[in-house]
């Protein structure tokens, strides 16, 4: 795992893509109902994140793809506000800082549409996940932003760009 790439999604990674998110969730026990398992668009990212104020990266290392995230406006929220989406990376990439690699880029390019504060949904088990976040600025709300429909994500953070 000593040579990894973050990059811009191409149309290409859409199977890939999606076939990452799908077995982080069946190995996290992620419920798949209210979350970003049941998005129509998990196999069209590339298309999803063509949209105004959009981005979404893919970390490959050795032809592979083995991690994602990206940063879109908040569904039915402040247009200043974007949501950071849909990041996981498989169990060999945890633990060497391509998250926090992940995280600056996604905020970067948050930063360069001009949205003033990032927000994010998680699961209250997924630990290292909101400790990257914790890390990377994000605190913790008492209540849910915009209308994501991942209404079984019980944890929600904020963080001012």
């Amino acid at each position: 795992m000593v040579n990894w790439l973050i990059r811009a999604i191409e149309k290409e990674d859409n199977q890939s893509v999606a076939s990452l998110i799908r077995s982080v969730f069946d190995e996290m026990e992620i419920p798949k109902v209210g979350t970003a398992y049941e998005d129509p668009y998990l196999d069209l990212m590339f298309e999803e994140y063509s949209k105004a104020k959009s981005a979404y990266f893919v970390v490959e290392s050795d032809g592979e793809i083995v991690g994602c995230a990206g940063v879109a406006p908040l569904e039915n929220g402040d247009p200043k506000i974007c949501e950071l989406q849909k990041m996981y990376f498989l169990p060999k990439t945890r633990g060497l800082g391509i998250g926090t690699k992940m995280m600056e880029e996604c905020l970067e390019q948050a930063r360069d549409f001009g949205f003033e504060k990032c927000y994010i949904e998680t699961m209250p088990f997924m630990h290292a996940a909101q400790k990257l976040y914790k890390k990377s600025g994000f605190e913790y709300l008492d209540a849910p932003l915009g209308s994501t429909g991942h209404n079984s994500c019980p944890v929600w953070m904020l963080k001012v760009l």
